[in-house]
């Protein structure tokens, strides 16, 4: 008899939120993650089949996920992503499907993307100036990406906006940025600029601590909104003024990890306890099992070894080359 227990660690945090990658294919260049591009294995990777996508989230639904994020790499070069948004939003126990890409396709396919079950998207913007995006991004695809957020305001989906925070490129302009919120219904989201074993030298130079930014906020009269169960880790903050919020995430603040609630599912099938973890648990093998108890206590027995939070404040990124490596 198959018997479900959500799934919980050593630390007593249980995990209702399932950020899966599809691919780590990416068309952007941008300078903190694949500032080359993407770099095609000699040995063509192997992605999840919907079958696999399909057993995973009914998994991870029984175990208690109501929220599953799909991600990338870029997951809308996926030809078949309207079908695995569908998969995702299939059991009556999730609650929220939503996607984070860099938002080039978003225009022509948010009307479809939404009927299959997608009901938030984060779109990846690191400057609203044309220019500093495009050398950030590597691309000229600035019009397309804005266009895309329009579309996807218009279709009333719930919209962030992921912005890595930046010493010299966005936390400047952060003044002008802000002011865009007061008839924009969006979350501006500012990541903190997290350090991976490729991108050690961009973070020395251009990490900057999202605690400016709360005191400039806290200091102009925006407050903190209470955190949902199944959110990620943003404190998000609001202003009677603003019709938009502004959202922080802070990897390097104490005890950030102490209320970690996700899990990854990386892109070729391997679950990965934190970002910067180390080379993940490979469900390949249980995949292939008849049922899904298997993998279920394939991933229950995983999460022994997960542990109390990561080592980014000792320059420890794990074993995480990129950020598109584990869909971030």
């Amino acid at each position: 008899m198959e018997r479900f227990l959500m799934f919980i660690d050593q630390f007593n945090r249980r995990f209702s939120y399932l950020r899966l990658s599809v691919t780590d294919v990416c068309n952007f260049k941008c300078s903190y993650c694949l500032p080359q591009g993407y770099q095609r294995p000699e040995q063509a990777l192997q992605f999840l089949t919907l079958d696999e996508i399909q057993k995973l989230v009914i998994t991870f639904a029984k175990a208690g996920t109501s929220k599953i994020r799909i991600t990338g790499g870029e997951p809308t070069l996926r030809r078949d992503i309207e079908a695995i948004i569908a998969l995702c939003a299939e059991p009556l126990e999730v609650k929220t499907v939503a996607m984070t890409t860099n938002g080039y396709r978003l225009a022509k396919h948010v009307n479809s993307w939404q009927q299959a079950g997608l009901s938030r998207i984060n779109i990846s913007i690191d400057s609203f100036d044309e220019r500093l995006f495009n050398q950030i991004t590597g691309t000229k695809r600035f019009g397309k990406v804005m266009d895309g957020i329009e579309a996807a305001l218009s279709c009333d989906l719930t919209v962030k906006l992921n912005t890595v925070l930046m010493k010299t490129y966005n936390f400047v302009q952060f003044d002008r940025t802000l002011e865009r919120l007061r008839d924009w219904p969006v979350e501006l989201r500012y990541i903190e600029l997290m350090e991976t074993l490729e991108q050690r030298q961009l973070f020395e130079s251009e990490h900057i601590s999202g605690q400016r930014l709360k005191l400039f906020l806290q200091q102009r009269g925006w407050t903190m909104l209470p955190q949902a169960r199944d959110a990620g880790p943003a404190q998000v903050f609001s202003h009677p003024d603003y019709r938009g919020k502004v959202g922080l995430i802070m990897p390097y603040e104490h005890d950030f990890c102490a209320g970690c609630n996700r899990l990854r599912i990386s892109a070729v099938g391997k679950l990965h306890l934190c970002l910067f973890g180390e080379s993940g648990h490979d469900l390949r093998p249980y995949l292939q099992q008849d049922g899904i108890q298997p993998l279920a206590d394939a991933i229950s027995h995983a999460l022994r070894d997960k542990q109390s939070g990561h080592h980014l404040l000792e320059r420890n990124p794990g074993q995480t080359i990129h950020l598109a490596s584990v869909g971030g």
